[in-house]
């Protein structure tokens, strides 16, 4: 009449990881893509600054003020490689590498 004590409850299983589904690629240019067409396209001499940047995205019809992070990161990037110029706030296609970056950058979209 000695009452068992109940065996202790197994550890739960450990719940599987769930892989989260691929998040499909969105289509159309990249931010590099569009920042450096804004910018080819402006007739401004002195360059654009990053308001107009950004108004020149959103009529391209990208949110530039959602992905303002992305909309920095990407110019840095551009003036790192050389492919644009700061110059007082704002920025501008650098002379020198003008032709054979753009070539070269639009080359590279084609293949994607």
């Amino acid at each position: 009449m000695a009452e068992e004590a109940p065996a202790p409850a197994a550890a739960p299983a450990k719940a599987a990881k769930k892989k989260s589904a691929a998040k499909p690629k969105k289509s159309g240019p990249s931010v590099s893509a569009l920042i450096v067409k804004a910018v080819s396209a402006s007739k401004e001499r002195s360059g654009v600054s990053l308001p107009a940047l950004k108004k020149a995205l959103t009529a391209a019809g990208y949110d530039g003020e959602k992905n303002k992070a992305r909309v920095r990161l990407a110019l840095r990037k551009l003036l790192e490689k050389g492919v644009l110029v700061q110059k007082k706030g704002s920025y501008k296609m650098d002379k020198a590498t003008h032709s054979a970056k753009e070539r070269s950058f639009k080359h590279n979209e084609d293949d994607v």
